[in-house]
């Protein structure tokens, strides 16, 4: 029998560059961190790929899986970033820097890009993350619904340490998921998150051990699956307004909800 690697990448890729892979199975995307060798840093032509992996899903796929080859989820932004150079072809910190207010927003949210798609309505999104998250890598598990972890898992923001903040989206999700105070010692400190800390604070649904990751995320995608489509698209847009809405407008909001779903399920919908 095929191990989960090797069934990953035996299917035809819709996407392969620059460190990201895509495979579609049906309902099920898989994108892959492809470049172990470096422990998955990251990069903006990482961060370009990223977003076009969101860009050319199908729209038969109900659950894209985000998972990294080799030991390492991913160890955050490529070293070269802070060296005066940079990356080839990209701008420099010192380029940013001395760019005007307009410019230096447009790059950081097109960087912002690549993170921000994994939480679409129509879709359910799981991080299989092992071993090191860190900086970048901990923002793009967190821009994920659901993170299934190893219990190996090393989450970590340590951009507050090198002079920085948290800018590929992470802050919103890691507020909402352990609250403002253990957010900012997290981010203040730099520390890291193990797996017991991660369940227990919400950051992880579930860890496992390591050589079981790749089946608890396939046992938790199945589950997905088994649900109505249309159900599934208006519990998240619910569950993830609640925040936003009163206890009187969530009420309206479900009664709205659940207006449409037994319409369509009469056949008298829209």
């Amino acid at each position: 029998m095929a191990s989960p690697d090797q069934d990953v990448v035996s299917e035809t890729p819709a996407l392969d560059k620059d460190g990201v892979r895509l495979t579609v199975d049906d309902a099920i995307a898989t994108v892959t961190l492809t470049n172990p060798a470096k422990r998955n840093a990251q990069s903006p032509a990482l961060w370009r790929a990223l977003a076009e992996a969101g860009r050319v899903l199908p729209g038969s796929v109900r659950v894209v899986v985000l998972r990294a080859e080799g030991r390492s989820f991913s160890a955050g932004l490529d070293r070269q970033a802070f060296t005066p150079e940079g990356f080839d072809g990209e701008p420099s910190f010192i380029d940013l820097a001395r760019g005007t207010d307009a410019e230096l927003d447009a790059t950081i949210a097109g960087y912002q890009e690549g993170f921000t798609w994994w939480r679409r309505s129509d879709l359910v999104s799981i991080a299989a993350v092992r071993g090191h998250a860190i900086g970048a890598g901990f923002q793009l598990a967190l821009a994920c619904d659901l993170r299934v972890v190893a219990d190996d898992v090393q989450f970590a923001m340590r951009e507050t340490s090198l002079g920085l903040v948290p800018d590929l989206t992470g802050t919103h999700p890691l507020v909402g998921l352990v609250g403002y105070a253990r957010a900012l010692e997290i981010c203040a400190t730099g520390r890291f998150v193990h797996a017991e800390e991660a369940v227990q604070t919400g950051l992880a649904n579930v860890a496992v051990p390591p050589d079981q990751l790749d089946g608890a995320v396939r046992d938790l995608a199945s589950a997905l699956l088994a649900a109505p489509r249309d159900a599934v698209i208006e519990t998240k847009a619910l569950l993830r307004g609640a925040q936003d809405r009163t206890y009187e407008d969530q009420r309206a909001a479900e009664r709205a909800a659940q207006a449409r779903r037994l319409r369509d399920l009469a056949g008298v919908g829209e």
